[in-house]
């Protein structure tokens, strides 16, 4: 396996898992609103819940996929798999291959990088700081969408065997709390999106990368 300094910018696993990833999102996103929308309440027995600011109000039928409670479950609970098997793919070959050092963000490498970069989008700074294949906020971004996926998986276990994994479900403080987390994290990814979209169209080179891979490193 090549060193990452010696691969394009976008291995094709990457590729294959990155665009997988939009189709799963968006099932896995309107499936888990209608079923939402069969039980917009999140307190227990109907209570509002703490800190949940929209307690009883139903999602928009256009943002909604599977039609009724149970339709919307085979739909959720059948592509679950589907999305953590891609991730776990995903998720090793970062590990295996090295690619984890090009993305993850390091405080100590990173975190000044970030705050330039931050100042040089507020119009603060001037010049951009020097970057490579990601700047320090991208790699920022990049790690919390990482840390929200494996958040949204842990609760979504809870959702789906809270009795099975009683440890799981405790950690969580409980059912409703992972309801509550769950759906926070879709609040997130979706912020996420918007945020990705604008860095997008800030770099356009990134999006031309991830459809053909980039140009591979000079010898």
């Amino acid at each position: 396996m090549r060193a990452p300094e010696e691969r394009r910018p976008q291995p094709w696993l990457i590729r294959l898992a990155h665009w997988a990833h939009v189709p799963l999102l968006v099932i896995m996103a309107g499936s888990g609103l209608q079923i939402l929308a069969a039980y917009p309440k999140l307190g227990p027995r109907g209570q509002p819940f703490a800190w949940y600011p929209f307690q009883d109000v139903t999602p928009p039928a256009w943002a909604r996929l599977g039609g009724w409670l149970a339709g919307a479950r085979h739909w959720h609970f059948a592509f679950a798999w589907l999305l953590v098997l891609n991730g776990a793919v995903y998720g090793f070959y970062l590990l295996l291959s090295g690619e984890w050092r090009r993305r993850v963000f390091l405080p100590r490498r990173d975190a000044r990088n970030a705050l330039q970069t931050l100042a040089f989008y507020l119009r603060l700074r001037h010049e951009p700081p020097a970057q490579g294949l990601y700047n320090g906020l991208q790699r920022l971004a990049y790690s919390g969408a990482l840390l929200l996926g494996l958040l949204a998986v842990l609760s979504g276990l809870v959702l789906y065997k809270p009795v099975q994994l009683r440890g799981l479900t405790a950690l969580f403080g409980g059912y409703d709390t992972a309801r509550a987390v769950h759906l926070g994290v879709l609040s997130l990814f979706v912020l996420f999106t918007l945020g990705h979209v604008l860095l997008v169209a800030l770099h356009p080179r990134a999006l031309v990368e991830m459809v053909t891979g980039g140009e591979k490193p000079r010898a």
